[in-house]
Order: structure tokens, then C-alpha cells, then sequence
């Protein structure tokens, strides 16, 4: 069988024109050239401005745009309202709990040592045995400096002034001990080198111990003043970012009914609700703060300084009344003239009737100032004492002058006792005073910094609900 031959294959099917042929004479055109790649990725910062350019042309856009402003102005205003605030209340916290007390504390120190001071020469004074209640005095008073010294050096919290003085009592305090001691051993023998140790003791204490604890007073009473400043100052960046946020939720609002006539956005209104809790409540908070503090410096803390300054006053004053007896005039002011020990008596004298004229205007109820105006009964009957004391130790009757001045009744002594026991009262009252208004000042703030974090984000989830509810209406 035979088979037709094939037949030639088809020329394939070209898919484009033959290219006409080109005019003798035409120069051949180049290839065109191809588009240029597009640039490379653009950085975040410029897509995300491209977007937000792209975002303001269109109503949603501005809205989203609005939305996420007003949240993060009622979330940063809340979250630094809570900041601000937990500072102040700290810092109030510390002037109640910290500062004062170690003030206090400095101001105890020192009236321990200078109290010790006076009763080692009322010892003295009382002959080679000395009483029993004159050393429980002397020890009593030295056991509550030592133990407020481990006390203040445990808080300085790295103070270096602080610190410095601390080590040098801590140092200087059983150099004193030791030379009243030697005092008494030699008085106890009879022999006149107690008064030379107990002049030498006098001096360690009011040339190194009493200037160390006073400077240590004024370091703790410095601090104390700093935290009180801290307390009350106002929160300035708080009460700013209220005010941009309720005026930027108020701005909205009138925006939502300019172009939409509603009166409410229920989102908006509880944005602008909790925003104005927060910021009345800082107001009223740091207001009732403030006037705390300030009734706390004015009738506990100005008046407990002053009171200070009175105990110590007397103190000295009893010191120095004492060793014008142990001295007997060996000891003169520095032209030579007069007998060193009376005259500061009479310097101290004089700086505690100023102090309790001060303490009794600073003092603002009955309970204040009956125990300032007793002082000072008691101190116009201690000055007369001491006159008559003077009379007779000038006119060569040391027995009768001693006994004026150490007697039981009718003595200085005993009118120093009165003295020291009102001034006691007194400071208790004021202490009180003190620690009462400092505390409404701190209760004050309580509640404040969880409170201005909460409503922040309520305010925020309002804010963003309320234009969340005008974005529905496009789609």
C-alpha cells in the first residue's frame, strides 16, 4: 500500500508584522530607551508624612488625626498629673515622717548635751558626794545623746554635712565623759583640780560638742525646709497640660456641631468630664496642701525653732550660772574685767526672754501659750534669785550664794526647773500642732496620683469612642 507523500510543513505563524523595509538613505533609529526604575523604598518617617498629608484631604482622615491628638493629651496629662503628685506627696510624706523628726531629734541632741553640761556642775556644786538624782540626771542625759546619735547617723541618708558632725561628736563625746569624771574623782577627794577637769569639760562641750550638734540641728532643719518647698510647689506642667487638653476637647466639640448641628458627642463629653475631675482635684488637692503646710510652718515649725531656742538659751544660761561658783571669778572676759561665766549668763538670759516674747506671738491658742507665758513668770523669779545670789557671794558668803543657787526651794535651780518643765509642755503642743496640719497636707494628696492615671484613660477611651462614632457615619 502505498502512502501519499508528506507535504512540506507550514511556515510558522510570525506574531508580529514583517518590519517594512527602511528608504534607501534613512540612518537606522535607535532602540527606545526603557523607563527608568522606580527609586528606591522611601525611610518610614517620609511614607508616614506622605500619609498623613494624604490623611488630612479627606474628613475620615481628620478625624482619625483628631482622635489620636486628644487621647494622647488626656493620657499624657493624667499620666503626669500622677507623676507630679506622687512627688509632692512624697516629699510631704518626708517632712512628716523624716525631716522633722530628725530636726527634732538634732534639737533633742543638743539639750541632752547642754542639759548634761549643767547638771555635771550642779554635782559638783553640791559637794564631794554628790547626789543620786544629780548623777541619774547626768547619766540619763548621756544615754539619750548617744542613742540619738546612732539614730541620726542611721537617717542621713548620705548627707556629707550631716555626716561630718556626727563623727565628730561620736568622737568628742567620751573625751567629755571622761574629763567629768576625772572632775568628780578629784572632788570627791576633795582636792581643787575638780574644778580645773570641770572647767576643761565645760569648754570641750561648749567649744566642740555644742557647735558640732548645733550645726548638725541646722543641716537637719535645712533639709527639713527643702522637702517642705518640694511639697508645696505647684505643679505647674500639670495644671498647663489641663488646660491644652480641655481646651483642645472644646475645640472639638464646637468642630463636631459646626458641621453636624448635634449638641452632645457623648465620647467627647466624657473625655472632657474626666479631664475637668482631674484638674479641680489637683487644684483643691495642692490647695489643701499648701494650707496645710503653711499652717504647719507658721504655728508648729517656726514656733518649735523658736522654742528651741529658748530651752537652749536656759540651759546655757544654768551651765554658766553654775560655773560662776565652781570658777569663783578664775576665769575673765577677754578685756579682763568681768567674771567670764556671769556675763554669759546674762547673754543667755537675755536671748531666752527674747525667744519666749517670740514664742508667745507665734503661738496661736490658750494651750500655746499658757506654758510660754509661765516661762516667763518663772524666768523674772530666776533673775531676781540669781541677784540675790550675786548679792551674797560678792559680800564674801559663799554658803549662802550656793545655797540660792543649788538650794531645794526657793533656789535657781529650782526656777530652772520650772523653766525647762513649761518649755517642755510647750514643745509637746507645738510637736502636736505641727504634726497634725503636716499630716492634712499629706492626707491631702492621698488617692490623687491612681486617681489622674484612672480618669486619663478613661478620658482617652471616651475621646477616641466619641470619634469613633463620627467615623461610622462614613462608612
Amino acid at each position: 500500500m502505498t502512502h501519499p507523500p508528506n507535504a512540506p510543513a507550514a511556515p510558522a505563524a510570525r506574531s508580529t508584522a514583517a518590519a517594512p523595509a527602511r528608504p534607501a538613505g534613512v540612518p537606522a533609529q535607535p532602540s527606545p530607551v526603557p523607563p527608568a526604575a522606580p527609586p528606591a523604598g522611601r525611610g518610614a518617617w517620609a511614607v508616614g508624612r506622605e500619609r498623613l498629608r494624604t490623611a488630612t484631604t479627606t474628613e475620615p482622615g481628620r478625624l482619625q488625626i483628631l482622635g489620636a491628638v486628644l487621647a494622647l493629651l488626656v493620657v499624657a496629662f493624667g499620666a503626669v498629673t500622677a507623676l507630679e503628685v506622687t512627688g509632692r506627696a512624697s516629699a510631704a510624706d518626708d517632712v512628716v515622717g523624716r525631716s522633722q523628726p530628725l530636726s527634732a531629734d538634732a534639737a533633742a541632741l543638743y539639750r541632752s548635751l547642754a542639759d548634761a553640761d549643767t547638771t555635771a556642775a550642779s554635782g559638783f556644786l553640791a559637794g564631794t558626794l554628790e547626789p543620786a538624782g544629780s548623777r541619774e540626771r547626768y547619766a540619763k542625759d548621756i544615754t539619750t545623746a548617744s542613742r540619738l546619735l546612732v539614730k541620726a547617723a542611721a537617717h542621713t541618708d548620705g548627707s556629707p554635712e550631716s555626716a561630718r558632725e556626727i563623727t565628730t561628736l561620736g568622737e568628742q563625746l567620751p573625751r567629755y565623759t571622761g574629763l567629768v569624771e576625772r572632775a568628780r574623782a578629784a572632788n570627791r577627794q576633795g582636792l581643787p583640780l575638780g574644778g580645773a577637769y570641770l572647767r576643761y569639760a565645760n569648754q570641750q562641750m561648749t567649744g566642740v560638742l555644742l557647735p558640732a550638734a548645733e550645726r548638725l540641728y541646722a543641716a537637719e532643719t535645712e533639709r527639713l525646709h527643702r522637702d517642705d518647698d518640694a511639697a508645696r510647689t505647684w505643679p505647674h506642667v500639670s495644671l498647663a497640660l489641663g488646660l491644652v487638653a480641655l481646651g483642645a476637647l472644646g475645640w472639638a466639640q464646637r468642630r463636631t456641631y459646626a458641621r453636624t448641628h448635634r449638641v452632645f458627642n457623648h465620647g467627647l463629653l466624657a473625655a472632657t468630664a474626666a479631664t475637668g475631675v482631674v484638674l479641680l482635684w489637683l487644684v483643691a488637692a495642692h490647695t489643701v496642701a499648701r494650707a496645710g503646710l503653711d499652717d504647719a510652718r507658721a504655728h508648729g515649725q517656726e514656733s518649735l525653732q523658736v522654742l528651741n531656742t529658748a530651752r537652749i538659751s536656759s540651759l546655757t544660761a544654768r551651765a554658766n550660772e553654775n560655773l560662776t561658783l565652781v570658777a569663783r571669778g578664775a576665769v575673765l572676759t577677754e578685756d579682763g574685767r568681768n567674771d567670764k561665766y556671769e556675763a554669759d549668763y546674762t547673754a543667755g538670759m537675755g536671748a531666752l526672754t527674747k525667744a519666749l516674747a517670740s514664742a508667745r506671738e507665734l503661738a496661736d491658742d490658750d494651750a500655746g501659750r499658757g506654758p510660754v507665758d509661765e516661762s516667763a513668770a518663772r524666768t523674772g523669779e530666776w533673775r531676781q534669785r540669781h541677784k540675790e545670789a550675786r548679792a551674797k557671794d560678792d559680800a564674801g558668803d559663799y554658803e549662802g550664794a550656793l545655797g540660792r543657787i543649788v538650794g531645794a526651794k526657793g533656789s535657781t535651780g529650782e526656777s530652772f526647773d520650772q523653766v525647762d518643765a513649761a518649755l517642755e509642755r510647750a514643745l509637746a503642743h507645738e510637736q502636736a500642732e505641727f504634726t497634725r496640719s503636716a499630716g492634712d497636707a499629706r492626707g491631702a494628696l492621698t488617692g490623687l496620683p491612681a486617681g489622674a492615671a484612672a480618669l486619663g484613660i478613661l478620658g482617652a477611651a471616651g475621646a477616641v469612642l466619641g470619634i469613633n462614632r463620627r467615623l461610622s457615619e462614613y462608612r
